[in-house]
Parts: structure tokens; sequence; C-alpha cells
């Protein structure tokens, strides 16, 4: 008998993978809000452009139904996006929702550019990555507002090939196959209450193996308590469901942050930022690991957090409103606020929306004026920054690739930063100038950018 060959071996694995109908994850793929890695970061996606505009360097773009914070996913040969319906017509006053504890619900965001939260239909839209022409889109949920800066469908979808994994800012949470077959709903409020966050729900699922990892931190319009739950990917039947408490007051227990994964020892732990607190989770029965504190050190009653918290090279990033911001050594249990603490940034320069990012020995904030700070991720200690970009306020996440950090602000315009020690602007590239809070997607040679009214495929 001959011995097979490593060619033949490799050609028998990919005929039982298809006959399976697996899918491994390419290294093209960004599956979710925070790319292939969940940290903002791609080592794949080269040849990226440096420069655009609105006749430059756009190989296709495509008309959006309506706004939308969410960000695109790109598996093999579709884009993914959360979207409401197009809008019908001027929504009608929004009625006070109901109190439960004598607060008042405060007026929405003043300035914002969109005139209207979109139709009332939320959707999951499903476009060709090679041409945008839309294949399908499947409503999954109705009831859209708009809440402060976003409206109902801000959370980003995740897949791992074979389905795709959706929820609404409603707590509606959906998952389908790739040709747009649903398979399973949860409805959030039904099974475990309403929703008391102050400006609806804005945080992305976390699909972790076989579970889909969500969090619930709340406390403006509920007395009920925080949780962390997770549900089976496949049949969207709970595995585990924990309280998450918090000593928050106020507005304080709410969060917008999307939950990460950190591997201390081999093993990975979910880590939830939110309500003054760090914490890391067993992701086989939710149960909290370590905790800590100092998100909030002065008890402010309007210290909910926005940005997420970041994983990198053994460190765990947490950013606050503004200020302080925590970077924490991967490990220990319990308590771990001093004993894990490796620097704190209590000056100007830090995020309050934006997620930073790192490329390992640095990490760079963005504030949501538009200014790049830079500092070593292991000591904090300054390297340059706070640098103005000029592209205005920000919310989207800085994402780096190709040696390169881009940068779009809440008006469309992108900056593109030279990675590294030192401050390099490479260029400030416009497109249409509408709402974006989306964050774009990086995949091979192309940058995949959602803007208030269009989605756009950029590339040489």
């Amino acid at each position: 008998m001959q011995p097979i060959t490593r060619p033949a071996l490799t050609r028998i694995l990919a005929l039982l993978l298809a006959l399976t109908g697996v899918q491994a994850a390419a290294s093209t793929d960004w599956p979710s809000w925070r790319g292939p890695n969940g940290d903002g970061t791609t080592t794949t996606a080269r040849n990226l452009p440096e420069t655009w505009g609105p006749q430059a360097n756009i190989k296709w773009k495509r008309e959006m139904p309506a706004w939308s914070g969410s960000s695109p996913m790109v598996w093999g040969d579709k884009i993914f996006l959360n979207s409401p319906s197009k809008e019908e017509a001027a929504p009608a006053p929004e009625p006070a929702p109901t109190q439960t504890s004598g607060r008042k619900r405060p007026g929405i965001g003043r300035g914002l550019a969109m005139s209207g939260p979109g139709g009332q239909e939320i959707l999951l839209l499903c476009l060709s990555r090679a041409t945008g022409e839309e294949l399908w889109r499947r409503q999954y949920d109705r009831g859209n507002q708009i809440q402060m800066k976003h409206n109902m469908s801000s959370p980003t979808p995740v897949t791992d090939g074979q389905h795709v994994w959706v929820i609404s800012g409603n707590g509606i949470i959906a998952c389908f196959d790739l040709n747009g077959k649903e398979q399973w709903k949860f409805d959030i409020p039904k099974a475990y209450g309403k929703i008391g966050i102050q400006f609806g729900y804005g945080s992305s699922p976390l699909l972790l193996g076989d579970r889909l990892i969500l969090q619930m931190l709340q406390g403006m319009y509920t007395d009920a308590p925080s949780y962390v739950f997770a549900l089976n990917a496949t049949t969207g039947k709970e595995l585990w469901r924990v309280e998450r408490p918090t000593d928050g007051l106020h507005e304080t227990p709410d969060a917008y942050t999307t939950p990460t994964v950190v591997e201390v020892a081999g093993k990975k732990q979910i880590v939830v930022s939110g309500a003054g607190y760090l914490t890391g989770h067993d992701p086989e029965t939710g149960t909290e690991v370590w905790r800590a504190g100092g998100l909030n050190p002065d008890n402010a009653r309007n210290y909910r957090v926005i940005s997420s918290p970041l994983v990198r090279d053994g460190m765990i990033f947490a950013p606050s409103r503004h200020v302080p911001f925590l970077a924490f050594r991967a490990g220990g249990s319990g308590d771990i606020t001093t004993s894990q603490l490796a620097w704190k940034w209590t000056v100007r320069g830090s995020p309050d929306v934006p997620t930073p990012v790192s490329d390992g020995p640095r990490l760079y904030m963005v504030d949501d004026g538009g200014a790049l700070t830079c500092v070593d991720s292991k000591t904090g200690a300054p390297i340059y920054g706070p640098h103005d970009l000029g592209i205005g306020r920000t919310s989207s996440s800085p994402i780096l690739a190709d040696g390169k950090l881009y940068v779009t602000s809440e008006t469309a315009e992108t900056a593109v930063v030279e990675a590294g020690p030192t401050f390099r602007l490479i260029a400030k590239n416009v497109l249409d100038g509408t709402y974006t809070l989306s964050t774009p997607a990086f995949v091979d040679g192309a940058i995949v950018l959602r803007t208030g009214t269009h989605l756009y495929c950029l590339g040489k």
C-alpha cells in the first residue's frame, strides 16, 4: 500500500469538508464587528487603497434602505448588514416609555444628521460581495425609533460561514442560514423582561464555538438586574444566564459595549465591560471568574460605557466615559482591581465611543473629536498625540490593516495614518458627507464602508 502524500491528503480533507457542509473561516473573511481576530485588526487584507473619493477607487456602491450604526460583515462572496427598511413617512411622536422608578426619559440627541429613524421593519440584508447587488432580505423584527445617535438596527451580525445571527435594538435575536432561511428566533424581553437601557440595545453578539454570548447591562429604566447569557447557536435554546451585579446608579449601569474573549492558561474567558466594572466569565457556565473596578472611580450617576473592551497580547484594555482608561494584565481571579492593573490613563485623548486598537507594542486611541493618541500598550507611556485628524466627530472605531490605521468620521470622511511610533497622516478621503456611525470591513484589497445612504466597496 502506497503512503498518502500531503497533496492527496489535502484533497481528501477538502472533499470531506465539502460533503459535510462544514466551512472553515477563510483568511479574507470579516465575520463580525471587530473582524477575524475580534480586535479590529487584520493581517490578510493587503494592497488596500490609501486614497479615494466620489470618482476615484470605488469598485461599486449600492444605496441602502436606511441609515444604521451596524457594520458590514463579510463571508465568502456575501456581505451581511442589519438595517431598517426605507422610511415610509415622518415618524409619529414617540410615547414616553413605562417608568419603573419615577425617572423621566431625556430628549434625543441634538444635531442628528438624519431626519427620521428609517422604516419600521428591521431587516437582515445579504448582498453580493462582487457587485453589491442585493441577494435577499429578511424581516426579523418590527418597531424602529431614534435613540440619541442610533436606531434599532445598531448591532452588527456575526457568522460562522453556515449561519448568520443578528439582533435588533428591541432585543429580538434571529438565526438564518446563508440562503436566508430562518432557523430560530429568541425574544429577550419575552424571556427575561423589559429592556431598561436608556438609548436602546446596541451591543453586538459574540460567537464562541457553539455558543452565542450576549450581555444586557441596564439600569436607567429598570430596577431589574443586569445579566449575561448564552444560547445554543444552532437551536437558540438557553444554555445559561447569570446576573452581573453593580453598585452603579441612574444611567451608570447601562452599557453599549460588545463582549470579547481572552485566553488565560489555555482557557477562554468572556470579557464584559460596563456599569463601573470589567468582568471575566467562564463560557461553559457564565460564572464570574474575576472582576476589576475603577471604571467609575467617583461613583458618578452618568458613567455609561460605549467603547468596548479590547484584548491584545495578554492585555485587556477597558475604556470608560473618556477617563479613566484602564489596562489590565490578563489572569487572576476574584478582585483584580489592583493586582492585575498595568496602567491607568487619566488625561485627554482616550475615547468615549470609538473602541481602541493595538498592533501589539502600541495602543491607538481615537477620541470623539477625531484626535489620535498613541501610547505604549504595556506601560501606558505616551508615544504621540493627541493629533487632530481633521475629520471631525467620530463614532466609528479605528481599524488597523496593511500597516495603516483607518479612522472614519460621522460625515464619512476617513483619515489614513501610518501605523508605528511616529505620527504620519497619509491621506484624508471624502465620500458623500452623510451620517456615518458604522465601522468598515477590510477583505483582500477592498474596504467595505457603510455611510448614511450607501454601501461602498473601495479598492485600487
